[in-house]
């Protein structure tokens, strides 16, 4: 089976739950979670997948990953479920868009963002132009699509996480797990600015305008004009953060 026509869901899972890879298993255990939990891949609400599977896939000790648990919990992002339709599930929602939040978490990366903003554009613009020169299921494409329509139908709650998992998406799409993980990443270095942004509702119409383009090309096979959108669906992004910093 093509590596990108398995299920849906279950491919963004895998991007946020990849292997541990470094000797602080616990602390990257939260992070890989938080990073889940933040981008959107589960939303408020949403079930974790079971602890066998997780700890299976994090490649770490349940008790490892029971511990990072607890401390999630401790911290409101989840909350643990008994009974026969129990779980860990997501108790966190995003924050109002906050410009002094945006200030702060600009001062935190510092000298990195411009790095930051330069390695997603390479990143994404490139998965663009990957996705268009792949000849893709009616799955998969049927799956872009609902994740365009999702952004689309979006509350403004809920816009910048159904944004996230329209372009993890199209990292799905390229068939390359180690470039939606990066993707993942990526994004994940600039969540907290991207969260704090005020939500303009001519912004909101420009990017889905932005994110329209980005799927006809994707769809049409057109890989010059999906990189081409993609670049200026990003640079607008960067443009309305730089101007709410300044």
């Amino acid at each position: 089976m093509d590596q990108a026509a398995q299920t849906p869901m279950n491919g963004q899972v895998d991007a946020a739950f990849r292997p541990v890879r470094t000797g602080n298993a616990f602390e990257e255990t939260v992070e890989r979670i938080l990073q889940a939990i933040k981008l959107g891949v589960l939303a408020h609400g949403d079930r974790l997948p079971a602890e066998r599977d997780l700890a299976t896939r994090l490649g770490i000790s349940r008790e490892t990953l029971r511990e990072a648990l607890r401390s999630l919990q401790e911290a409101g992002y989840v909350e643990a479920r008994r009974g026969r339709y129990g779980g860990t599930f997501v108790t966190y929602r995003l924050p109002a868009p906050d410009v002094d939040q945006l200030r702060r978490a600009a001062q935190d990366l510092g000298a990195e963002l411009e790095d930051a903003l330069a390695f997603r554009l390479v990143l994404e613009t490139g998965a663009a132009d990957l996705a268009a020169r792949r000849q893709l299921s009616d799955d998969q494409r049927a799956y872009l699509l609902q994740r365009l329509a999702d952004a689309d139908g979006a509350s403004v709650e809920q816009y910048r996480q159904c944004d996230s998992r329209f372009h993890l998406a199209i990292g799905e799409l390229t068939g390359s797990p180690s470039l939606a993980a990066a993707i993942a990443d990526a994004r994940m270095r600039l969540n907290d600015l991207l969260n704090a942004i005020p939500m303009l509702g001519r912004n909101i119409d420009h990017a889905s305008h932005q994110h329209h383009a980005i799927t006809h090309a994707i769809l049409g096979g057109d890989p010059t004009t999906a990189r081409r959108a993609t670049e200026e669906h990003l640079q607008a992004t960067a443009t309305l953060l730089r101007a709410f910093l300044a």
